[in-house]
C-alpha cells in the first residue's frame, strides 16, 4: 500500500487558509453567542422575541447556504469564501451597531447578513476542504471544523472576560470584524482559484471521463447532471445521501442549540450568573475542540459509523443531564459530554457524503449534506425559542435529545458504499487500517 503524498508548498497553504478562516469564523461565532444574555438585556426583549431576533441568523445562513453550492459551481470555491467573507464582516459591524443603539431590527438585520456570510463560506470551505482531502490521501475535515471549535474556544474566552468586566457589546464585536476582516484576505490570497468551477468545466467537457467513468457520466442519482437545480435534488435519490442528511441534521441540530441557547440555558434554566453562562459556553467549546482534534484515532480505529453512533449517545446522555439536573453544577459539567458527543458528528458525515463519488459528483453531494446540516440552524433557534415560551428553555431541549436517539438508530450509512474503491476520506482509512494494524499507513490528520 503506498503512503499518501507529499504536500507541495501550494496545497501547505491552501489547507492552512483554510484552517486560518475556520478559526476566525469560530471566534466571531463564539463572540456572538458569548454575549447574547448581554443582547437580549439590552434590547429588554422576552426568549420568545430573542428567537425572533435569532431567526435573522436562520434565514440569512439558510440563503447562503441554499445558493452557495451553485455559486461554488459557477465561480469557484475562491470567489464565494471572499464573498462570504465580505457578508460576515458587514454583519458583525450591523449587529455591533445595533447592540449599541439597542435597536432589534439592527441586531435583526445583522444576523442575517453575518449567516449568509457563514453559510456561503461554510459551504464553500467544505467542498474545499473535501478538495483537499482528494489531493493529499487523507483526512482533513475533522481538523477543519477542530479548527472553527478552537476558535469557539478562543472567542468564549475573550467573551466571558468582557461580559465580566462589563465591555460594551458593540466595541467588542466591531473589535472581531476587524480581525476577521485580516483574516479573509489572507485566506482568500492563500486559496486555489477554481474548485469546484474547475471540476465543473472538465465535467461539461469530457463527462465520460475520470475515475468510475463506465458508470460515472457526470450524473446524479437518478441519472441527472448535478449541476443544475435539478441536478442538486437528483442527488436525493440516493437513499444513503438521505440518511447521511438526516443524521447530519440532528447531529447539528445538537450542535447549534448549544450554539444559540446554551448560556441562556443556563442563566434562566439554572439560574447561573450571565458570566457563569458564558464559562459553560466555554467548556463546550472546550470539548468539542478536544473531539475533533483527537477523534481522528478513533475514527481509523473503529470507522465512522461506530464513531458517531456512540458520539450521538455520548451527546444524548449530557443533553439529558443538563435537561433533567437539578444541581446547576451538574448541568454545567454535563455540556462537556454534550460537546465530545456533538464535535464529529458533521464534519464525518460530510466526509462519509463524498466518499465513492467522482469530484465533480463529490461536490454536489457535500453541498447538498451541508444544506441539510443548516437547516437545523433554520429550525432550531426559533422552534426551541416558541416552545420554550410554553415549556421552559430546559424542557424545549427534549427535542435535541429525540434528534440525538434517531441519529444514532442511522448511522449504519456512514459506511464506505464502495471499500474496493478507496477514497481519501475517513471511511477509506478505517478501511485500510482494518487490513494493517502496524500504524505504518495511518494518515496524518494535521
Amino acid at each position: 500500500m503506498k503512503n499518501p503524498p507529499l504536500m507541495d508548498a501550494a496545497t501547505r497553504r491552501w489547507r492552512a487558509a483554510l484552517f486560518l478562516f475556520m478559526l476566525a469564523t469560530g471566534v466571531s461565532m463564539a463572540s456572538w453567542v458569548a454575549r447574547t444574555p448581554a443582547v437580549r438585556d439590552a434590547l429588554e426583549v422576552s426568549t420568545g422575541s430573542m428567537g425572533l431576533v435569532l431567526f435573522g441568523l436562520s434565514i440569512g445562513s439558510m440563503a447562503g447556504v441554499l445558493v452557495s453550492g451553485g455559486l461554488v459551481r459557477r465561480h469557484g470555491g475562491r470567489s464565494v469564501i471572499a464573498l462570504g467573507a465580505g457578508l460576515l464582516v458587514a454583519g458583525l459591524a450591523v449587529i455591533a451597531g445595533g447592540a449599541a443603539l439597542e435597536v432589534s431590527a439592527g441586531v435583526f438585520g445583522g444576523l442575517a447578513l453575518f449567516g449568509a456570510g457563514m453559510g456561503l463560506a461554510e459551504v464553500a470551505f467544505n467542498i474545499e476542504g473535501a478538495a483537499v482531502e482528494r489531493t493529499l490521501g487523507r483526512p482533513v475535515l475533522p481538523v477543519l471544523h477542530g479548527c472553527f471549535s478552537l476558535g469557539t474556544v478562543v472567542g468564549a474566552l475573550a467573551g466571558m472576560a468582557l461580559t465580566a468586566v462589563r465591555f460594551p457589546v458593540g466595541w467588542h464585536l466591531a473589535t472581531v470584524a476587524v480581525a476577521v476582516t485580516a483574516a479573509g484576505v489572507w485566506t482568500v490570497r492563500a486559496v486555489p482559484a477554481g474548485t469546484g468551477r474547475a471540476e465543473a468545466e472538465a465535467d461539461a467537457q469530457n463527462p465520460g471521463s475520470g475515475p468510475g467513468s463506465e458508470t460515472s457520466t457526470g450524473q446524479g442519482a437518478g441519472g441527472e447532471r448535478t449541476g443544475g437545480v435539478r441536478g442538486q435534488l437528483a442527488v436525493w435519490r440516493d437513499r444513503r445521501l438521505v440518511l447521511i442528511g438526516l443524521i447530519v441534521l440532528a447531529m447539528a441540530f445538537a450542535e447549534g442549540s448549544a450554539n444559540d441557547w446554551l448560556p441562556l440555558l443556563m442563566v434562566d434554566g439554572h439560574g447561573t450568573s450571565a458570566t457563569a453562562g458564558s464559562l459553560t459556553f466555554m467548556l463546550f467549546a472546550v470539548a468539542m475542540t478536544t473531539g475533533r482534534f483527537a477523534g481522528g484515532p478513533l475514527l481509523v480505529r473503529y470507522g465512522p459509523a461506530a464513531v458517531v453512533r456512540a458520539s450521538a449517545l455520548v451527546a444524548a446522555v449530557g443533553v439529558a443531564l443538563v435537561i433533567f439536573s437539578s444541581s446547576a453544577l451538574l448541568a454545567g459539567a454535563a455540556v462537556v459530554l454534550w460537546g465530545l458527543g456533538a464535535s464529529l458528528g458533521f464534519p464525518v458525515t460530510i466526509s462519509a457524503a463524498g466518499e465513492g463519488a467522482r469530484p465533480e459528483d463529490a461536490s454536489a453531494r457535500v453541498a447538498a449534506v451541508s444544506t441539510a446540516g443548516y437547516a437545523a440552524f433554520l429550525v432550531g433557534p426559533p422552534s426551541l425559542g416558541f416552545l420554550a415560551d410554553h415549556v421552559g428553555l430546559r424542557n424545549a431541549m427534549v427535542v435535541v435529545l429525540v434528534l440525538l436517539g434517531g441519529a444514532a438508530l442511522i448511522t449504519r450509512a456512514l459506511r464506505s458504499p464502495v471499500p474496493e474503491r478507496e477514497g481519501p476520506g475517513i471511511g477509506a482509512a478505517a478501511s485500510r487500517e482494518g487490513r494493517s494494524r502496524t500504524g505504518s499507513d495511518q494518515p496524518d490528520l494535521v
